[in-house]
């Protein structure tokens, strides 16, 4: 969700809450811990996603000692934001165990430790046995842990940030309610998980163990999952400017910041790139990149890693801290061209939310320009940038553990492509597009992964020309948000042209909307600021164990006779498990159905409210028929707009999906 926009919702509709269950004692895992991607058998979403050099693997499939918990995806729990809705618990002295399914010489963790009591953060060990290798990770939950409401604090003992809105917790505005409400403390915890990578320093067969022991540092540790992979050998590049050259320190002790400068100055002279070689380096402030590429030894090779600096005065932009980051020019001052960087990861230090903060990984305007092959991690976004700019490609990156967005194309970027990049932990949108003040138009966003978005959602379009969303992975979106949204939100300008959503695959997604309490779609479609009038074309999508609907459609309340959508179309669709309906409607408007199939569907197949007028002659909302839709669920007395509006259907598990 655009990150300076948030802002809450009512919209006259009932309780829906899926069923969270309580933690299971662990039992015997198979010899070979299972591979996963999104926490599925990868049969089932193949050709969907990022390609990625890791491995995953779960770690409710391993041999443990601890407790597994979950499944749940009851926002505000560890098993939620969990990858498949499941965790490890262990205790100190207790082991989960994973078998290498290849040979690795790299792993990666995700997992949680608590929070400190008053907030910021515990660090604690973690005992790594690979085959015969032992090592340890240091893990901490200094960047985990948001409370409360937006913009969300660190404190988990605060008081309701905004007491003057309305919140659901006593269905009340607590300011104006006598006698005022008790709020339990911390209220609204969540962003529970953080990943560590570690290089092991040899080879590690396949079948070998990789046995992860919890510390008696911490009262527990919650093991997600691990990815392992093959690292290979760090690039060189011989015929470039060393930054080395220039005086920047690989081990991280002195500010490296001047020494990337000079060597950018003196590429750009010499028509050289810039190498960064092996290192941690240094940097706590924006390196401005124009016309000049810059390569890293591999991600995980060389490191840019910075602390977040308060200002003496804010920036004229607003921004109170800065931090390391790759930004290209100010649009207003024309921007950046022919800006390539690769190779590289850029770790920052961002614990709070601050809308306002410049403190992303890669920013600015880039035109003509491509990042790729970048780890991006503790960032507030990972990848901002704010137009006019037009023809950039953001590919082959991991953008992890953000504090809101993991990238969003903002304002007047056009022909531009995020391609093959794998998101986790974003604590907002993972990939979006917001139309403010300029159109964006002729983007796409294909072949990419994003798992677990804390809050909001996994891919949103908010306006724009000609958009298309494709071959996407998406899965386990936890609250307020849903898997695919298109949504007329935010100021963005008009949605026109067509805006395609094309073999996307969702998992577990469709989650509770906090401000309304009802359940979303797997994909959602919503006006709020105005009528969606442009040509929306769903087609081979694969929307899997929907928690609520796998579409929905509305409006808010309050414009709820002024705005419509009228021009949708899903063709061959296949819906494996819904909690409740297919297809929710509230608002104006109609969509149209072919070769959609559907199976293990919790309520009505269609959940038909229009825009709640319930006029005599039938829904404001038209449902036509084009053929071939299989399971039943469009059932032929429900066309074209038959009123079959429930307000509060019983949410009902599906079971896992299949093969179809």
């Amino acid at each position: 969700m655009p990150i300076s926009m948030r802002r809450p919702a009512v919209l006259a509709v009932a309780v829906l809450s899926a069923a969270a269950l309580l933690p299971s004692p662990a039992v015997a895992a198979p010899t070979t811990t299972p591979v996963t991607r999104a926490g599925l058998d990868p049969a089932l979403v193949a050709g969907r996603g990022a390609s990625v050099n890791f491995l995953e693997q779960e770690a409710e499939n391993a041999k443990t000692t601890g407790t597994v918990i979950g499944p749940s995806r009851e926002a505000y729990t560890l098993p939620a934001e969990a990858s498949g809705r499941s965790a490890v618990r262990l205790t100190p002295g207790q082991y989960v165990e994973f078998t290498l399914p290849k040979a690795a010489n790299a792993i990666t963790v995700r997992y949680s430790i608590p929070d400190s009591a008053t907030g910021g953060g515990l660090t604690a060990p973690l005992a790594v046995k690979a085959g015969s290798v032992s090592r340890s990770m240091t893990l901490t939950s200094q960047y985990s842990y948001l409370y409360n409401q937006y913009p969300f604090t660190n404190d988990p003992n605060a008081d309701l940030l905004h007491p003057d809105w309305w919140i659901t917790e006593c269905a009340c505005v607590p300011a104006a309610t006598t006698p005022a409400p008790e709020i339990t403390k911390p209220f609204r915890p969540f962003h529970f998980y953080d990943e560590q990578r570690l290089l092991l320093g040899r080879t590690v067969a396949a079948g070998e163990k990789v046995r992860l022991t919890a510390s008696s540092a911490v009262p527990w540790t919650v093991i997600d999952l691990l990815d392992s992979e093959q690292v290979g050998l760090p690039y060189v590049n011989l015929i470039a400017a060393n930054v080395l050259a220039f005086g920047a320190d690989p081990t991280g002790k002195r500010d490296s910041a001047p020494a990337i400068d000079k060597a950018i100055a003196f590429a750009k002279k010499t028509k050289l790139k810039v190498y960064i070689p092996p290192g941690v380096y240094q940097v706590n402030r924006h390196i401005v990149v124009d016309n000049v590429t810059i390569e890293g030894a591999g991600n995980w090779y060389t490191t840019i890693k910075g602390r977040e600096v308060a200002l003496s005065t804010p920036a004229p932009d607003g921004s109170v801290h800065t931090g390391v980051g790759f930004y290209g020019k100010d649009a207003a001052d024309g921007g950046s061209r022919n800006v390539h960087l690769s190779g590289f990861a850029i770790q920052g230090d961002v614990r709070e939310r601050i809308d306002t903060d410049q403190v992303n990984g890669v920013g600015g305007a880039m035109s003509d320009s491509s990042v790729k092959g970048l780890y991006i991690q503790h960032t507030k976004v990972g990848l901002w940038f704010d137009g006019p700019m037009t023809g950039t490609r953001i590919e082959n990156n991991i953008v992890v553990d953000q504090i809101a967005d993991a990238l969003n194309f903002h304002t007047g970027v056009t022909n531009s492509v995020a391609r093959n990049n794998f998101v986790r932990n974003s604590g907002d949108d993972g990939l979006a597009m917001w139309a403010e003040k300029t159109t964006n138009a002729g983007n796409t966003f294909d072949r990419n992964t994003v798992q677990t978005p804390v809050l909001a959602n996994g891919i949103a379009i908010y306006g724009g020309k000609d958009i298309t969303v494709s071959n996407n992975l998406v899965a386990d979106p936890i609250r307020e948000g849903s898997a695919l949204h298109a949504g007329s939100r935010f100021g963005a300008e008009p949605f026109t042209g067509t805006l395609r959503f094309v073999d996307n695959t969702t998992v577990r997604a469709g989650t509770f909307e906090l401000n309304w309490k009802i359940g979303l779609g797997a994909i959602w479609i919503y006006a709020l600021d105005k009528s969606i009038d442009a040509d929306i074309q769903v087609t081979g999508d694969h929307y899997l164990d929907s928690t609520y609907n796998a579409i929905m459609m509305v409006s808010e309340w309050s414009v709820k006779d002024l705005y419509s959508i009228p021009n949708v179309h899903f063709k061959d669709l296949r819906i494996d498990g819904t909690g409740t309906s297919v297809l929710s409607a509230r608002v104006a408007g109609g969509a149209s159905f072919e070769n959609v199939d559907a199976r293990n569907v919790g309520a009505v197949g269609v959940n038909n409210c229009g825009k709640f007028g319930f006029p005599a002659t039938g829904s404001e909302f038209t449902v036509t028929d084009r053929g071939g839709n299989d399971g039943g669920w469009l059932a032929p007395w429900l066309l074209p707009n038959t009123i079959t509006c429930d307000d509060r259907p019983p949410v009902v598990a599906p079971p896992a999906p299949s093969p179809w």
